[in-house]
């Protein structure tokens, strides 16, 4: 899609792209802090910006040469994607939610994300980044806001103040830093009664085990013919931990788009035979590699529901499954994966089911 700032036009699309025409590389809010930018003539010589999904701010920003914070792997290909589409060269410097950023700034520019944890864990980075008369400009749509995101602003800055809605989105400018102690954050969910899991904020499932992985733990069938395993988005990496459990001795392999996933889940599984693969693909693997395929996959992007991705996925599964192998998933019954599923594989069994979830058995 087309989009032009200041006299400029970029072509900015989605990577991986979608053939859903309501869904779009960039919003009104990102297009909201453009503006402020514009009519407030604010210098972006210094700038670090958070969460651009699929570098349309960083894009037309790119001769600021901006900090982008790339914390998906998907993300960088998009990045990468569309800076070759507009004839840019990827030479913005990056770094990632949880990375040590040691040069100062003047402007953040944050995409608000949907978990308040994430938010917490950027804007503290962003933060401690920030030199003393820096600001941090935060662009949302206003039916996704929460007060509870003024709530956090406010423990780190003294002037929180929001601008009127345009095409349904605000934006939140925060000035005056406050002195605030170094936090540590990490989450820790109890498992089992005896394992604690340690991970990064903005991680799925940030409170305790979801009811959706519990209930795949309870019905997942590893034989003793499974001897190299993939764990497809891992997560913080319980599922692989408690197949390691059963079978210490199989080779586990665990492959996620996110970042903060990976680093979570190497605080939480280890062994000489643990594998971790910072991938939104299965490019790593070779044809009939794996006896088991285990996945509970990711359905929710923020704030979209898009299955294009875990499709896309499925047919890479099939892939890399030796023959006579297992592919087991958990998913949402709503979703009528089944559907999809028969397209793909001979057999699709029913393993369990309750009123919220369903495990199948794919062969």
């Amino acid at each position: 899609m087309k989009y032009t700032y200041q006299e400029k036009t970029f072509t900015i699309d989605r990577y991986p792209t979608t053939d859903n025409k309501s869904l779009q590389a960039w919003s009104a809010a990102d297009e909201h802090i453009l503006n402020h930018l514009e009519e407030e003539k604010i210098a972006c010589d210094k700038t670090i910006i958070y969460n651009d999904r699929f570098g349309f701010l960083s894009t037309i920003l790119s001769e600021n040469k901006p900090t982008a914070i790339i914390d998906f792997k998907s993300q960088e290909k998009a990045f990468n994607f569309n800076f070759e589409d507009n004839d840019l060269k990827m030479e913005l410097p990056t770094n990632s939610s949880i990375g040590e950023l040691t040069e100062q700034y003047d402007l953040a520019l944050i995409k608000i994300p949907k978990s308040l944890d994430l938010f917490r864990l950027q804007l503290a980075q962003a933060q401690a980044a920030l030199s003393e008369n820096g600001q941090v400009i935060c662009g949302f749509m206003t039916k996704y806001f929460s007060k509870q995101y003024l709530t956090i602003a406010a423990e780190y800055f003294e002037d929180c103040s929001q601008s009127k809605a345009w095409k349904k989105s605000r934006i939140l400018i925060l000035k005056g830093k406050k002195v605030v102690a170094k936090e540590n954050l990490i989450t820790e969910i109890e498992f089992s009664g005896n394992k604690v899991f340690k991970q990064h904020y903005g991680v799925f499932s940030a409170k305790n085990i979801d009811h959706a992985t519990q209930f795949f733990i309870d019905n997942m069938d590893v034989r003793l013919d499974h001897n190299k395993i993939l764990d497809l988005g891992s997560g913080n990496g319980i599922l692989a931990y408690a197949i390691q459990e059963e079978k210490p001795l199989t080779e586990i392999h665990l492959l996620d788009d996110s970042l903060l996933a990976i680093e979570s889940s190497k605080m939480n599984i280890e062994g000489e035979k643990i594998h971790f693969h910072y991938n939104d693909c299965l490019t790593d693997f070779d044809d009939h590699t794996f006896d088991l395929i285990i996945s509970n996959p990711p359905f929710h992007f923020e704030h979209e529901t898009n299955i294009e991705v875990a499709l896309d996925l499925f047919k890479e599964v099939k892939r890399v499954l030796k023959k006579g192998g297992s592919f087991q998933m958990v998913t949402s019954n709503h979703l009528n994966s089944k559907t999809h599923l028969y397209k793909l594989f001979h057999k699709v069994d029913i393993v369990s089911q309750d009123l919220k979830f369903v495990v199948y058995n794919c062969h």
